[in-house]
Parts: C-alpha cells; structure tokens; sequence
C-alpha cells in the first residue's frame, strides 16, 4: 500500500465531512480544498552579494524538500542598482503529497519554535486564500542555526479552491493551522 500523508488522511476523513456539515454542501466536490503551497523569499541583499541567494535557495530547498526557483526582476530600477534579470528572490511551490508533509511539519513543528507565539493572524485575501509572513527561517528544524549568514523572512501562501474567506478560513482551521484566539471565534 502507498503512503498516505497524515493530513490528507485528515482531509478525506475528518475535514470534509466537517466543512460538509458547516456549510450544508451537498456534494463532495463542494468542499473546498487546499490546491498548493507557495513559498517565496525576497533577497533585496543580493543584489550586492550574489553569494546570498544561492545561499537562499540551498535553504529553500532543505526545509521544502524540492528545488527551488531563483526569481529575477523585471525592470531596471536605478535606486536600487537593480537591473533587469537579476536574481531578487528564491520561490517553490508545493503540490500533492510534499504539500501536506510542509504543512504538517510547519504546523506541529516549525510554528511553535517560533519566539513568543500566541498564533497566526486570521486575514485572509477575500479569495479563500491566507498568506502567512514568517520573519526567521531558522523556526524550520531543517536549517542548522551554526551555517547561517543573516537571517531571512519568507511568506507562505496556502491556495485554496474556497470562494470565501469564511470557507477558507474553515478549511484552514479544520487542518490545525493555529490561528490566534478573536472575539468573533
């Protein structure tokens, strides 16, 4: 038998008939689903330093487990000494199974390493889609602290098939992501 993600298990046992309840679904196919994971990290430093980003996307790589795509600028832009097709930022994107093993790890391992933490923001985009800034790569166990330069933020994007936020929010909630305690919850 093929391995099977613990947190799509979860979605096929637990949150979809949950999400079907909340929201009255009639259908499976309804029920909104998490499509992918994007994680993208801007390096403005190297433009200086071109050292910085193959650092960035060997780190990239090691907490994703796939490998990472460095993203170049579009444009000249003189006050920045940025010129057009430079490296700027390193990007992955995450499907299937490698994105349900990054979230179960980001939510039971890495977020909790994270100095004082109390749980994400609720926002979301107005799509169903919610976008979490993280400010220090070293909260994934994956990155040994000893072998970094300076310490980089990334932003995660977890892609939903919701129509709402409040669909997605749910979504999101139902899988165990930590969101902070509001007075509407």
């Amino acid at each position: 038998m093929a391995y099977i993600p613990t947190l799509k298990k979860k979605y096929k046992e637990e949150v979809i008939p949950a999400l079907m309840k909340e929201f009255g679904y009639k259908c499976i196919m309804q029920v909104p689903k998490l499509e992918k994971i994007v994680l993208n990290q801007g390096v403005g430093a190297a433009i200086a330093d071109k050292k910085i980003i193959d650092t960035a996307t060997v780190e990239m790589t090691t907490i994703t487990g796939q490998k990472a795509v460095q993203t170049i600028s579009k444009k000249d832009i003189s006050n920045f000494k940025l010129r057009k097709k430079m490296p700027i930022g390193v990007r992955v994107t995450l499907r299937r199974e490698k994105m349900y093993e990054f979230m179960d790890r980001l939510i039971n391992v890495s977020l909790p390493r994270t100095r004082d933490f109390r749980g994400v923001e609720t926002k979301l985009d107005g799509k169903g889609n919610y976008t979490l800034g993280i400010q220090e790569q070293i909260i994934f166990p994956e990155i040994n602290i000893d072998q970094i330069a300076q310490l980089n933020g990334m932003n995660i994007t977890f892609v939903t098939s919701a129509k709402t936020d409040e669909e997605g929010f749910a979504l999101l909630k139902e899988f165990g992501v930590p969101f902070k305690k509001s007075k509407k919850n």
